[in-house]
């Protein structure tokens, strides 16, 4: 004979308490990722906090606050774009350098060429 009134209480707690962990976890996921200026988004959320991308969807609040931060993020640029920008602006203080450097030793070049000249002058008027 089946329970005509079961009881859900301890199935409905434990539901409950498996939900506010994993809250907790892409709370304190959110935390890290804004800490370490990562791009937010529902996979990279999901992935740090080690939960469904499903759950945070259902979730209102998590979902609106992923969304958020996910907008507040577009405006900035990413640690990436800043070391590219800072690459480009270095590879062009070492072009210019190197540049000067060419134009340096071709004139020293050109110096030895006159004064290898005049030398061999030397040495054939010798013979």
């Amino acid at each position: 004979m089946a329970n005509s009134n079961p009881n859900y209480s301890g199935l409905l707690f434990h539901a409950k308490a498996k939900t506010e962990l994993s809250i907790k976890k892409v709370e304190e996921a959110l935390k890290t990722m804004v800490k370490k200026q990562m791009k937010i988004n529902f996979n990279t959320v999901s992935e740090e906090a080690n939960i469904s991308k499903g759950f945070i969807y259902q979730n209102k609040n998590l979902r609106e606050r992923i969304e958020l931060l996910r907008k507040q993020q577009l405006g900035l640029s990413s640690p990436k774009q800043v070391k590219r920008n800072m690459s480009d602006t270095s590879k062009d203080v070492i072009i210019a350098s190197l540049r000067k450097r060419v134009s340096n030793l071709e004139k020293e070049n050109k110096q030895l060429k006159e004064q290898m000249k005049i030398h061999f002058g030397e040495l054939y008027a010798e013979i």
